[in-house]
């Protein structure tokens, strides 16, 4: 599935990286996230601190040096020492040189670089997830403005409604009945605005949150492109593609190599050593009897050091068994995580097919709504349709404006997390590629061969911006709000 090429259309002409002034199409809403969300800048430090485990394993097996000093003053000396110091100073350096473990420092960096693939893996799905969550975000805001811009508009027609009938009563055509008919769907009608300004400031809060700016202005997305054509397909790209499902194949390959490692320890250690030292006796050696003595000295010696274990009381063993079992858990991981992928699939094909349809059925009831609406308003007109039936046909109109306008919402959220779930929505399928992409790998190579003790970065930063300094939102809407999201396409040629 050309899936990638054809994503890239969502997001074109992404390459310019100036951060925008205010995210106003999805794209830029999808590039603000990717510069400042806090999650995701967190998740990239997670992956930096994953990447520092594999110089950790290297470093047990490299060389190690150390060093030591002393000052010593000798209070009290045997009498039978007539050449005894009174006091000393000395230092000593001491090199060793691992020359086999067992296979314990091999196995270990594989694991811990089968570790950092596993960790690339989970970053790729929390940016994935993140760019879900501000589509939802971005639709949610979208659908809250069509659902106010419609509960204004049934305002103002009850409240017209409402006038009209008045009058027809002053005149004696209608009943109070009929009044109060039109003051009861006036106030319900009220009451609903009022909840959907409220859901339309929630949605707006939420963007602020994962985008870290505030929406104005938003437009309709750009259709979905190349959606695959049947769920088999979508669970095929998925079971190759999923990056929750690569990380958890990857540790159960660390885990096997988890196991190689519990087992070195029965095997034998083998070390060369080297060790030099200095001391002086500061003046203070030597005696009456024998005064010429040597007050400063140099040591050297070299070696071969092994150890053969005979018997640990089974420990070895144990934390082998212990190893096997972790690795049977992260391999039934990877079936339940597989498991789970299929689901996912499968069901946001399934809500996107059926938003699809509720999208079309919902336009039928809108229209015939409508037309419905126009003729008992007519009828009603020549006394043949009654206040109450002409309520109840702009209540129908509203409800299936407001069903499709959700449909569309609904449609563009599922076909989008259908494409998150086949590993097919992070920024390298999004058409994100102007050359300032986050690549973890290049932290990786800067790290993992570094020998130097003192080779350390500087203080962390905060790298998101705060949202403490963006206004609280409001409810008020564009004045298309309600026919944009009606209109707004969902599924690409």
């Amino acid at each position: 599935m050309p899936c990638g090429r054809g994503i890239a259309v969502l997001l074109a002409g992404a390459a310019i990286w100036a951060t925008p002034a205010q995210a106003d199409t999805l794209r830029e809403a999808l590039l603000s996230a990717y510069l400042d969300n806090p999650t995701l800048e967190a998740a990239r430090a997670q992956q930096r601190a994953e990447d520092e485990n594999v110089p950790i394993q290297k470093a047990q097996g490299r060389p190690n040096v150390s060093g030591t000093g002393q000052y010593v003053e000798y209070v009290k000396t045997s009498s039978n020492s007539f050449n005894s110091p009174s006091r000393s100073f000395g230092t000593n350096v001491d090199l060793a040189v691992p020359i086999y473990s067992g296979g314990a420092v091999k196995n270990s960096v594989r694991a811990a670089e089968t570790r950092v693939q596993a960790g690339r893996a989970d970053l790729r799905a929390t940016e994935s997830a993140i760019f879900s969550q501000v589509v939802a975000a971005y639709m949610d805001v979208l659908r809250a403005q069509a659902l106010v811009g419609l509960n204004i508009n049934q305002v103002e027609v009850l409240s017209v409604n409402l006038q009209a009938t008045s009058d027809r009563f002053e005149i004696g055509e209608l009943t109070r009945t009929d009044v109060a008919q039109s003051q009861a769907r006036l106030a319900l009608a009220q009451g609903d605005l009022r909840n959907a300004q409220a859901n339309l400031i929630a949605a707006r809060e939420t963007y602020v949150q994962l985008v870290g700016e505030a929406p104005t202005d938003l437009q309709p997305p750009p259709p979905l492109p190349n959606l695959p054509d049947s769920v088999e397909t979508a669970v095929d790209v998925a079971l190759e593609s999923n990056p929750d499902l690569i990380a958890a194949r990857e540790r159960a390959d660390a885990a096997d190599y988890d196991i190689d490692v519990a087992g070195a320890g029965r095997y034998p250690r083998l070390s060369v050593f080297t060790s030099g030292g200095y001391a002086n006796y500061l003046g203070s050696a030597g005696s009456q009897i024998n005064p010429v003595v040597t007050q400063a000295q140099t040591t050297a010696s070299a070696g071969v050091q092994f150890t053969i274990p005979i018997f640990q009381g089974g420990l070895p063993a144990a934390r082998q068994r212990q190893a096997q079992a972790r690795a049977g858990a992260a391999l039934e991981q990877v079936v339940a995580t597989e498991r789970d992928i299929i689901s996912q699939v499968r069901a946001a094909w399934s809500s996107y097919r059926a938003a699809l349809q509720i999208i079309e059925s919902s336009q039928v009831a809108v229209d015939a709504a409508d037309l419905s609406l126009e003729g008992v308003r007519a009828e009603n007109s020549i006394g043949n349709r009654t206040v109450l039936e002409v309520l109840n046909a702009e209540q129908e109109l509203l409800n299936a404006r407001a069903q499709l306008v959700t449909a569309r919402r609904n449609a563009y959220v599922a076909g989008f997390s259908l494409l998150a779930a086949m590993g097919r929505a992070e920024a390298r399928d999004l058409g994100l590629d102007g050359g300032v992409l986050y690549d973890p790998v290049t932290n990786y190579d800067r790290v993992q061969g570094k020998w130097w003790d003192w080779s350390r970065d500087s203080d962390p930063e905060t790298q998101s911006t705060r949202t403490v300094d963006i206004p609280a939102q409001t409810a008020e809407i564009p004045d298309d709000a309600a026919a944009e999201m009606e209109s707004a396409p969902v599924q690409g040629d």
